[in-house]
């Protein structure tokens, strides 16, 4: 059974179509990476998933309880961690998160305890006691996506979630979704920082223009992406010509020569016995390769095989309604 489902889930403002026939089928305890441009329809599809926005047509279910029928239920099942930081600003950042434990029906010993970890993993601690209108972007930030994790819900929508964060405390939100997900938590994300994707996710769908265009695990996308390629690092730009005719024998396609002249790429249709007979031939003629690399598409190939790294202009973007 699908702990998160979509099927049909359409949403236009206006005369503009943000979201057309998506169809989502979540596994529990699985990481979802969801790709797109700017204005795909990423952010609309989870406003419609956690509530926030009402689905013209189509049905959806999260953690067995109808979104449109049981609103309520869905809230109570789910963390969110939107674009944007749902903060009390009059309120400090202990209070913040405070609140929401009592409002998940924790303890007020339990909520001030997860609420102290949580500032302390973020490095908040220093800042628990301020107001948070007096909180910098990125501390704000940080605030949001502790709050979103105060109750460990067993589904957990993070929208964007390391914008604004350094290198450190992405590093700590990666490890921590992994550990939700590892304890059987549901996490769907949106991103367009492939890497993030390719590390966390175990499947991931790819939305253009509103509508889903590829889905599957990493591996299979990078598969669709194209050959896998071989480089060579040339010791010597003098070899380059006996290489190029080397790898034109192994290759399955032209040879792409770049970084002045010593690299050089070709696509493999069987990239082991390729780099294996590369390296026979090599050293049959005693040249001399400083590396030899097995290179398969990456999720930036699929992205952009897909969508054609398509980024809207602001005429483009599709502006929600504030709900």
């Amino acid at each position: 059974m699908s702990i998160i489902r979509a099927e049909g889930l359409r949403k236009t403002f206006g005369s503009a179509v943000a979201v057309e026939n998506v169809d989502l089928h979540v596994s529990e305890g699985v990481v979802i990476g969801i790709l797109g441009p700017n204005g795909a329809g990423k952010s609309t599809t989870v406003h419609m998933l956690t509530t926030l926005l009402r689905a013209d047509s189509g049905i959806a279910t999260v953690a067995g309880f109808d979104v449109a029928r049981q609103p309520g239920k869905v809230r109570r099942s789910i963390g969110l961690c939107g674009q944007y930081a749902a903060l009390d600003g009059y309120l400090t950042g202990r209070e913040n998160l405070r609140l929401v434990g009592r409002l998940h029906h924790m303890t007020w010993a339990d909520s001030r305890r997860q609420a102290a970890k949580l500032l302390e993993d973020f490095g908040l601690t220093a800042a628990a006691d301020r107001l948070v209108r007096t909180y910098s972007g990125g501390m704000r930030r940080r605030l949001d996506l502790a709050a979103a994790l105060v109750a460990s819900p067993p589904v957990l929508f993070l929208d964007e979630p390391t914008v604004g964060l350094d290198p450190h405390h992405r590093q700590y939100l990666w490890s921590r979704i992994l550990e939700l997900a590892s304890a059987g938590s549901t996490v769907l994300l949106t991103t367009q920082h492939l890497d993030e994707a390719d590390h966390l996710a175990d499947e991931v769908t790819v939305i253009d223009r509103g509508r889903v265009v590829a889905c599957g695990t990493p591996d299979q996308l990078k598969d669709r992406a194209g050959e896998q390629q071989v480089e060579v690092t040339l010791q010597d730009r003098q070899d380059i010509a006996m290489v190029r005719a080397l790898l034109l024998g192994v290759g399955s396609g032209d040879v792409r020569v770049r970084d002045h002249a010593r690299k050089l790429t070709v696509p493999v249709a069987r990239g082991p016995e390729a780099v294996a007979e590369l390296l026979r031939l090599l050293a049959d003629r005693g040249t001399g390769v400083s590396n030899i690399a097995l290179l398969r598409p990456t999720l930036d190939d699929v992205f952009f095989s897909l969508t054609g790294g398509r980024q809207l202009g602001p005429e483009e973007q599709i502006q929600e309604p504030v709900k």
